[in-house]
């Protein structure tokens, strides 16, 4: 998924089980079907596709 202007603080982009794409401030925590921040820096919503075959593998550093 291409964004289009990613907030300067995203440092990763990770999309969960249903084809959530999230940015993180932080590295985050993985959980049963995705991933959550782990009460430290921001997060934000960046949309959806179609859910990937491997979501486990699906925590990225952000672009710079």
């Amino acid at each position: 998924m291409e964004f289009d202007a990613l907030p300067d603080w995203v440092a990763w982009l990770a999309q969960d089980a249903d084809g959530t794409w999230w940015g993180y401030e932080a590295e985050p925590n993985q959980q049963d079907k995705g991933w959550y921040e782990n009460e430290v820096g921001r997060i934000v919503r960046l949309g959806q596709t179609a859910p990937p075959d491997d979501w486990q593998k699906m925590l990225l550093r952000a672009p710079v």
